[in-house]
C-alpha cells in the first residue's frame, strides 16, 4: 500500500508541469515622447497624474496620454533637486541654507506645488529617499561622512522626523526602497552589491546579495512583499523583483528599459523614459497575470463534494421532525462523543486554518502554533470541570446559564454581543477567504463567489439542523485533512533535494522556530500564549455557542468531557499540518520566486500555489477543502446564531412560544444571519487587509471578552452579583477599546485584557451590592449535580 502511494504522488509529481516562466510576464506600452534637452531628475506618479521632473522643469501628461504638458516651477524651489516617489505621492529634496529641506509635491492644472515640510535635522550629501504608505525614508552622508538616515509619517510629516539606526559599514547608499515597515537600502562591497534590510524590530540584517548591478533608477513596492528594481546582468539590463520573505530574486520578462533610464512607479509596475535623440522616449510596463482557470476534472471533484454535503441536508430535513426544539438545535441530544469532537475540531478550524495560517507561517514561522500546544492544558481543564457542569443543566443556549446564575438582562446583553463577534469577527473573515481563493483560481470575482458561497450555506444549514452540521462536519475534516497532508507531500516530492533539501531551507531560515521566550507584551511570546490560553479557551469556552452546542449535543455530560478529549487529540496534529504547508510553501517559492504573483496579497499564496502548481483533480480537491473549511464553521456559526435569536430572544420576548414557531424562526434567522454575514464580508473584501488572520484575532478579542469574564464571575465565584457583572462586562469594553486605540500591546492580548478586566472590575462592584439570595446549586465549580443523561 505504501509502494502504491509513492508511485502515485510521483505519478502527480511528474503531471505537474515543473513550469520555470514567469507568471506575471511585463507588457510594455508606448506613451508620449518629451522634448526637453535637460536631463531629466525622475518621474513620478502624483494622485493618478505622471509627472515629468528636470532641474527648474516639470511636465505633465495629460489625462488622455497624448501629449505633455508643461508646469510652472515652484518659486520656492531651486532648480537642484532629488526626487523621491512611490506611485501616489512624490517629494522633492534639496540642499538649502546648510540643511536638507523637503518638500511634498502636487500638480495642480498648469502649475507644480511644493508644501514644505519640516527640515532635516543635519544636511545630507547624495540623500536619497523612499516613501510607502506607512513611512517617510531619506538616507545619505552628513558633513562627516557617517550614514545617517530619518524616518517620518507621510501621513502627517509634519510631525517631524525621528532618527533611524545607521546601516553597518561605510558604503554610501546606492538606492532606498521601502515595503511595509521595512527600510531597504543597497550598498556596494567588494563582493558585490548587498542588500540590508531595517525594521524596528530587527534592526539591521543583510536581506540578500544582488545578482548584478543595480541601476539608479529608483526601485518601487509591489504588493504586499516585493521590490521591483533594474538590475544589470550578464544579460542585459533586466527588471527583477526581490521577494522580501523568501529573499529571492525573480526576472521579469518583456519590456526592459535601457541603462541610463529614468523611472517611475506605474500601476502594476513602471513607466521609464530614456535618451532619444533631442528628447526623451517614455514607456510603461504592467505585470500581467491571467487567471489560472480551473479544468474540468477539477469541477467534477468540487460537484460531487457540495452534491455530498447538500445530499446529508437533504437527509436529516426529510427524517428529523421540525417541530422539536431539541432535534433541531441540539441534535435531539444523541450525537456520539467522537463525532461531537471531529466536530468541534471542524468548527475551530476554519478557511482561516487553511489559508491564513498556511500565510502566516510562510511569512514568519511557527510561534503561533505555541498556542494549540498550550491550548491542551486549558481544554484539559474545560473537560473536567466546565463542559460538565453546563451539559447537566440541559441548556440550549449556553447565555440561558446568565439567567439562571445573574439576570434575564445578562443573558439578553451577553447573547447580542455574541452575534455581534460571530457575525463581525468570525463569519465575515470566513466568507471572505474561500472567496479569495476562487477569484484568484477561477477569475470569478470575490464579490460573485462570497455570495454564491454564503448562498450554498445558508440552504443547506437551514435545511439539516444541527444533525446535519456535526456529520457534514465530521466527512469535511477528511475532505480537509486529506488535500493538506497531500500538497505537503507533493511540494516535499517536487523539490530537487527532496527531504533533505526541505528541511535544510526550513531550518537555515528558522521557518520551524516555535517557543519565544521573550518577555515583550508586543509580540507573540510563550508567556502571551500561557496567559492567552487562560482567557481564550479556558474561560471563554463556556460563552462560544458554536462550540459548546456541540457538546450539549452528546448524551450525557460524561460524553460531553469526552467529546472535549476528543477534540484536544486532534488539535496538535492538525495544527502541525497546517503550519508545515507554510513551511512547504515557503521552501518551494524559495526555489521558484517566478512562480509568485506580486499583485497578490500575502494571504492568496496557498491559493495561488493550488492553481498554478497543482495536477488537473488534485487542484479540485484542494477547493473543496477549502470549501469544506469555510462551511463547516459557517453553518455551525448559521445555527448557533439562529440559535441564540430564537431561544434567547424570540421565546424570552414573544408571548406563550411554542417549538414548531422556534423552529422556525431559526430557519428564518440562519437566513437572515447568513445574509448580514455575506454583507459584511463584501465589505471587508473592499480593504487592503496585510492578514486576515491577525485581523479576525483582533475582532474577537475588541467584541467577544467582555462577557466572557461573567461566566468566570458566575462559576468560579459565589459573590459575584447581576449589577457588578454589567458593570464589568460594560467597563472592559470601554477600556478594551482604549488600549486598542493607543496600541498598547499586541492584538493577540485584547481578548484576556477584555476578560481580567471584566473579572476584576465585575467582582470589586458587586462588593458594593447584596450578594446573590437564590440557590447556586449545580451553577458553580464548587457545587455538583448527580450525572445524568438528558
Amino acid at each position: 500500500m505504501f509502494r502504491w502511494w509513492l508511485f502515485c504522488l510521483a505519478w502527480l509529481a511528474l503531471a505537474c508541469s515543473a513550469h520555470a516562466e514567469s507568471l506575471t510576464p511585463l507588457h510594455g506600452v508606448d506613451l508620449p515622447a518629451l522634448t526637453t534637452a535637460q536631463p531629466l531628475v525622475g518621474m513620478a506618479v502624483i494622485d493618478g497624474q505622471t509627472v515629468a521632473v528636470a532641474a527648474g522643469q516639470a511636465w505633465r501628461l495629460d489625462d488622455a496620454r497624448k501629449r505633455w504638458l508643461a508646469l510652472a516651477w515652484p518659486a520656492t524651489v531651486p532648480n537642484e533637486v532629488a526626487l523621491i516617489q512611490d506611485g501616489t505621492r512624490a517629494y522633492l529634496l534639496w540642499t538649502a541654507q546648510g540643511h536638507t529641506a523637503v518638500a511634498e509635491l502636487h500638480p495642480r492644472g498648469d502649475r507644480l506645488d511644493a508644501a514644505a515640510l519640516p527640515a532635516l535635522p543635519a544636511r545630507l550629501i547624495d540623500a536619497r529617499g523612499a516613501v510607502s504608505a506607512d513611512a517617510l525614508f531619506v538616507a545619505g552622508k552628513d558633513a562627516d561622512g557617517k550614514a545617517r538616515a530619518w524616518q517620518a509619517n507621510p501621513a502627517d510629516p509634519r510631525t517631524g522626523w525621528t532618527e533611524v539606526p545607521a546601516w553597518p559599514g561605510s558604503e554610501p547608499a546606492l538606492s532606498l526602497a521601502t515595503q511595509g515597515p521595512n527600510l531597504f537600502v543597497a550598498v556596494g562591497r567588494e563582493s558585490g552589491q548587498h542588500l540590508l534590510r531595517w525594521s524596528a524590530a530587527k534592526g539591521w540584517t543583510d536581506a540578500t546579495t544582488v545578482p548584478g548591478k543595480l541601476l539608479p533608477a529608483a526601485p518601487r513596492a509591489l504588493g504586499q512583499a516585493h521590490l521591483l528594481y533594474l538590475v544589470d546582468t550578464p544579460q542585459g539590463v533586466q527588471p527583477m523583483t526581490f521577494h522580501t520573505i523568501t529573499g529571492s530574486w525573480a526576472t521579469l520578462p518583456g519590456a526592459a528599459p535601457a541603462a541610463d533610464a529614468v523611472t517611475a512607479a506605474w500601476p502594476d509596475g513602471f513607466a521609464w523614459a530614456q535618451r532619444d535623440g533631442g528628447g526623451y522616449a517614455v514607456h510603461a510596463a504592467q505585470l500581467q497575470s491571467g487567471k489560472l482557470l480551473l479544468k474540468w476534472l477539477d469541477w467534477v471533484v468540487i460537484l460531487v463534494y457540495l452534491a455530498a454535503m447538500f445530499g446529508i441536508g437533504l437527509y436529516f430535513y426529510l427524517r428529523e421532525k421540525r417541530n422539536n426544539t431539541a432535534n433541531f438545535f441540539v441534535g435531539g441530544r444523541s450525537i456520539p462523543f467522537w463525532a461531537a469532537g471531529v466536530s468541534l475540531y471542524a468548527a475551530n478550524t476554519s478557511s482561516i486554518s487553511f489559508i491564513a495560517i498556511p500565510a502566516k507561517a510562510f511569512e514568519s514561522n511557527w510561534t503561533y502554533l505555541t498556542n494549540n500546544l498550550i491550548a491542551v492544558l486549558g481544554l484539559a481543564f474545560v473537560a473536567v470541570w466546565i463542559v460538565p457542569l453546563l451539559r447537566r443543566l440541559d441548556l440550549m443556549s449556553v447565555f440561558s446559564y446568565l439567567e439562571t446564575r445573574f439576570h434575564p438582562a445578562i443573558r439578553m446583553l451577553a447573547s447580542a454581543l455574541c452575534i455581534v463577534t460571530q457575525i463581525g469577527s468570525r463569519m465575515s473573515v470566513i466568507l471572505f477567504l474561500p472567496a479569495l481563493a476562487i477569484a484568484t483560481i477561477t477569475g470569478i470575482s470575490v464579490t460573485l463567489s462570497v455570495v454564491l458561497m454564503g448562498v450554498f450555506t445558508i440552504v443547506y444549514t437551514a435545511m439539516g439542523g444541527m444533525k446535519a452540521v456535526i456529520w457534514t462536519d465530521f466527512v469535511q475534516v477528511l475532505v480537509k485533512m486529506g488535500g493538506a497532508l497531500f500538497v505537503i507531500g507533493f511540494i516535499v516530492w517536487h523539490l530537487h533535494g527532496g527531504l533533505s533539501q526541505f528541511m535544510a531551507t526550513a531550518t537555515a531560515n528558522h521557518k520551524m522556530h516555535l517557543l519565544d521566550f521573550r518577555f515583550d507584551l508586543t509580540k507573540a511570546t510563550v508567556w502571551g500564549f500561557l496567559f492567552l490560553v487562560l482567557f481564550d479557551v479556558v474561560l471563554t469556552f463556556p460563552k462560544d455557542q458554536v462550540l459548546m452546542q456541540r457538546t450539549l449535543s452528546t448524551e450525557s455530560d460524561k460524553e460531553a468531557g469526552r467529546s472535549i478529549w476528543m477534540f484536544a487529540a486532534i488539535m496538535i496534529p492538525g495544527g502541525f499540518v497546517f503550519y508545515l504547508i507554510g513551511t512547504a510553501l515557503f521552501v518551494f517559492y524559495k526555489d521558484n520566486p517566478e512562480r509568485l504573483n506580486p499583485l497578490l496579497p500575502i494571504d492568496a499564496t496557498f491559493p495561488l500555489f493550488i492553481a498554478a502548481e497543482l495536477p488537473m483533480g488534485v487542484t479540485g480537491l484542494i477547493i473543496a477543502g477549502i470549501f469544506a473549511a469555510a462551511m463547516a464553521t459557517l453553518s455551525g456559526i448559521m445555527n448557533s446564531v439562529a440559535t441564540l435569536i430564537s431561544v434567547d430572544f424570540y421565546e424570552k420576548l414573544v408571548k406563550q412560544p411554542s417549538p414548531k414557531k422556534s423552529v422556525l424562526i431559526a430557519e428564518l434567522m440562519t437566513v437572515a444571519v447568513g445574509l448580514v454575514g455575506i454583507a459584511t464580508a463584501l465589505l471587508l473584501s473592499r480593504f487592503d487587509i496585510h492578514s486576515l488572520f491577525d485581523v479576525s484575532i483582533e475582532l474577537a478579542g475588541l467584541l467577544g471578552g467582555g462577557f466572557a469574564g461573567a461566566y468566570t464571575l458566575g462559576m468560579f465565584t459565589r459573590r459575584a452579583n447581576s449589577p457588578g457583572v454589567a458593570i464589568g462586562i460594560g467597563s472592559s469594553i470601554v477600556l478594551t477599546l482604549i488600549a486598542w486605540s493607543f496600541h498598547l500591546v499586541h492584538p493577540y492580548f485584547y481578548l484576556a485584557i477584555s476578560i481580567l478586566l471584566c473579572i476584576v472590575i465585575g467582582y470589586l462592584a458587586s462588593l458594593l451590592f447584596p450578594a446573590p439570595t437564590r440557590s447556586l446549586e449545580g451553577l458553580t465549580i464548587y457545587s455538583r449535580r448527580t450525572d445524568h443523561p438528558a
